[in-house]
């Protein structure tokens, strides 16, 4: 199995409780500063981060997984194969779990699930959305082939790629410049309008743009507020949530 689930490091844990809900998200675990979300496909875990620390506002990526021998098994074959993706069993601080390390030296774990999907509930048009952002995006995309992820082609993937994981989310490659970092934002397979409304109605501010293939949403995040993130960090302003990209051939 391979289900998307980031990491994200808050020290407003309540005010992204009352965006997600507003989103469509369902609250499935609570264990102090640990809280999990499930959303129509993938999961977002929030981490409970001291205001102003160094974390505060930043995003892990991360996968779930069945087996986590058999999963590193599979990634090293397949990145032998191609000369990338090196998973190593390690013991994490919240326990057994597999780092993966691209070519670019970013590295992410995958941690063994839990639980299986609870979000029936959740509004089934979104999903969760993680980005490695990289210098290097076709090693990165090969990394995310050797972790299983599903290649899904869209009409303008020059220099990004983006992919499915069979349990729910999506994956995204796109060029940045400066050290590999992650990103995190959500996909709305709906009436984006409709969403708007419910989550103005419900307080947050949100605006709508154009993009090359369909329109996006953006939020206000509650990390931006003043005096949350850390000072100099690049926290940003508002969360993304876009319309799937059209397939391409």
């Amino acid at each position: 199995m391979l289900r998307v689930r980031p990491i994200h490091h808050t020290s407003r844990l309540d005010q992204w409780e009352r965006l997600l809900a507003a989103l469509g998200l369902i609250k499935t675990l609570d264990d102090g500063g640990w809280l999990e979300f499930d959303a129509g496909s993938g999961r977002l875990a929030l981490h409970h981060a001291t205001a102003g620390a160094g974390e505060d506002g930043t995003t892990n990526f991360g996968v779930e997984v069945g087996d986590l021998e058999e999963f590193a098994r599979r990634t090293n074959l397949a990145g032998a194969e191609s000369g990338n993706a090196p998973a190593e069993l390690i013991d994490a601080d919240h326990g057994d779990s597999c780092r993966v390390t691209g070519r670019d030296c970013f590295s992410f774990l995958a941690d063994r699930a839990a639980h299986g999907a609870r979000g029936g509930d959740a509004d089934p048009a979104l999903a969760v959305v993680e980005v490695w952002f990289t210098p290097d995006a076709a090693a990165a995309a090969q990394t995310l082939r050797s972790i299983g992820a599903r290649f899904r082609p869209v009409a303008d993937n020059d220099e990004t790629a983006d992919f499915t994981a069979k349990n729910g989310g999506v994956l995204m490659v796109r060029t940045g410049s400066g050290p590999a970092r992650a990103g995190l934002g959500f996909e709305y397979d709906g009436d984006l309008g409709a969403l708007r409304d419910r989550l103005t109605s419900a307080g947050h501010q949100v605006s709508m743009t154009e993009a090359a293939y369909g329109h996006s949403l953006h939020v206000a995040n509650p990390d931006a507020a003043a005096g949350s993130a850390a000072p100099g960090s690049h926290v940003p302003p508002t969360l993304w949530i876009s319309q799937p990209a059209p397939l391409g051939s």
